[in-house]
């Protein structure tokens, strides 16, 4: 496996997994909310918008893998869908863990694209996909089905959680914008 090779665990594995984490910490029933580094803050903070839209995008993501027949033709879209999935939690990690934290070790941690190695995947992917496709000179009516239709508000997310990120350029890692 090379080290940009993200490895997506089956759920049949999942499921074999000792269940250690609760889903509830009940240490956020004053308002306030913790980051990767401890420091508490507000519910309402910048960084929660941030996380929480990231978080709406990848379920999005995966309701849309559910609303996909499973064929041969769509075995590769759902694989880069997954992979998509992992590289978004990895920047709920980074945007959970601001610069100017005191922890080094928890900032070095959850950085994940330094190389752009990422990032220039996801645009060779984009560009695979949109060969031979005709030249588009108006807006596009989102529909298409369900799981076409979910990627569409899917996309509508994503552009949302890129204007959550802009707040938080100061404090974030570049590589995460």
């Amino acid at each position: 496996m090379s080290q940009h090779e993200i490895q997506i665990k089956s759920p049949e594995e999942v499921k074999s997994y000792p269940a250690t984490i609760k889903v509830y910490t009940r240490t956020g029933d004053k308002g306030t909310s913790s980051l990767f580094t401890g420091e508490r803050r507000s519910k309402d903070d910048a960084v929660f918008e941030a996380l929480g839209t990231t978080d709406e995008l990848s379920s999005m993501l995966g309701l849309a893998i559910a609303h996909m027949e499973s064929t041969a033709d769509t075995k590769q879209l759902v694989e880069r869908l997954e992979t998509i999935q992992c590289l978004l939690q990895d920047v709920g990690s980074n945007v959970a863990t601001p610069l100017n934290s005191n922890s080094q070790s928890k900032i070095k941690r959850t950085r994940f694209d330094p190389d752009e190695y990422h990032c220039t995947k996801l645009e060779q992917w984009i560009d695979e996909m949109s060969e031979g496709l005709p030249v588009h000179r108006s807006f596009i009516l989102p529909s298409g089905g369900l799981a076409a239709s979910t990627l569409h508000v899917a996309r509508t997310i994503c552009r949302r959680a890129e204007r959550s990120l802009v707040p938080l350029k100061d404090d974030i890692d570049k590589e995460t914008m």
